[in-house]
């Protein structure tokens, strides 16, 4: 299935959660249905409601589609209702750094940006056409990842206010796992079962800040939490529908111009190895995001190029769907 929050009519000014179509123009309205059938309907209170329903409201969600789906009031127009982030208010964000090709990258560009403020563009050019290097090995011995901000999620079609503290923009293409359970030492042979679904995950980023935050070896800050600094959707896909999201063919595209291609085939650890890690004498809970971190090629500071302005960035991920969002910089 596909699960999405949307807003249907503001009067209410209740978020609803459904289930989209094949063809993505429809939205089921899934507690609006358990109602009709006279069914229990406080696993689709909200998303999280959901999750903590476990396989048991997933299942409910399947029955009602089955025997209430040729209902046509249950279903609505997806051009007809406003998109939220799937999951508005995760429990707990982590982040990863999961592809060779960005860490190498990112790493070459952030030293272009210092060369560029230092000297000019000449020497930003040239910092950029530098060889990269060869992969630190503790990016292969553990899972390396962040905690961000889980209260500065967005969903698609949000306008991104860029932080007045920074000129340089940019987004990040990534897939984000959405954990179903609460339990600590997951082992990783179990891991995969424990994850509810999958959506894009666009981590903007303020490289200015965040070139000088890196500095301190601490990790990022202001350059990654700002609000609307994580948007995530267009909706989440459970993953018995998913299926491996090792295979899937990314792209990026500004203003309508495809900037990057990809696929998620390289992952350093997968997420069932970045849960279990995570896990260890840690309690994970039902809807924690887990960011697989950038796909290679997939955000401005290893090509060179950042955002302007009022830019649209479409994120685009098989077997998902897009999530598109506009950069506003604030005067």
């Amino acid at each position: 299935m596909r699960l999405a929050t949307f807003f249907a009519d503001f009067a209410d000014n209740v978020a609803r959660v459904g289930a989209v179509d094949g063809g993505g123009a429809r939205v089921f309205d899934l507690a609006a249905a358990a109602t009709r059938a006279s069914a229990d309907a406080s696993a689709f209170a909200s998303m999280l409601s959901l999750i903590d329903a476990d396989d048991a409201g997933l299942d409910l969600a399947r029955t009602l589609l089955e025997k209430r789906g040729g209902e046509a009031d249950l279903w609505r127009p997806l051009a007809e209702v406003v998109l939220l982030a799937p999951l508005p208010e995760p429990r707990q964000m982590r982040d990863g750094m999961s592809f060779a090709t960005h860490i190498l990258q990112s790493a070459r560009g952030a030293r272009a940006l210092q060369a560029l403020k230092a000297d000019g563009v000449e020497a930003f050019e040239a910092a950029m056409a530098a060889p990269l290097g060869d992969l630190p090995a503790v990016y292969r011995r553990i899972p390396i990842y962040y905690i961000t901000n889980r209260q500065t999620v967005v969903g698609p079609g949000a306008t991104v206010r860029w932080p007045r503290y920074s000129k340089v923009m940019d987004y990040e293409l990534e897939i984000a796992a959405i954990t179903k359970r609460t339990r600590a030492n997951i082992p990783a042979a179990e891991a995969s079962r424990h994850i509810f679904g999958y959506t894009i995950f666009n981590d903007f980023s303020a490289r200015d800040r965040q070139t000088i935050e890196m500095e301190g070896r601490l990790g990022p800050a202001k350059g990654k939490s700002f609000d609307g600094s994580n948007a995530m959707g267009p909706w989440i896909v459970t993953a018995d529908e998913l299926g491996d999201p090792q295979t899937l063919k990314v792209d990026v595209k500004v203003n309508g111009e495809t900037r990057s291609t990809g696929d998620t085939g390289a992952m350093l650890f997968s997420f069932a190895e970045f849960i279990a890690d995570a896990a260890q004498d840690e309690t994970i809970r039902a809807g924690e995001v887990f960011g697989s971190g950038t796909v290679g090629n997939c955000c401005g500071l290893e090509i060179g190029r950042f955002l302007q302005s009022g830019d649209e960035i479409v994120l685009g991920v098989d077997r998902i769907g897009v999530l598109q969002n506009t950069v506003i910089a604030q005067a």
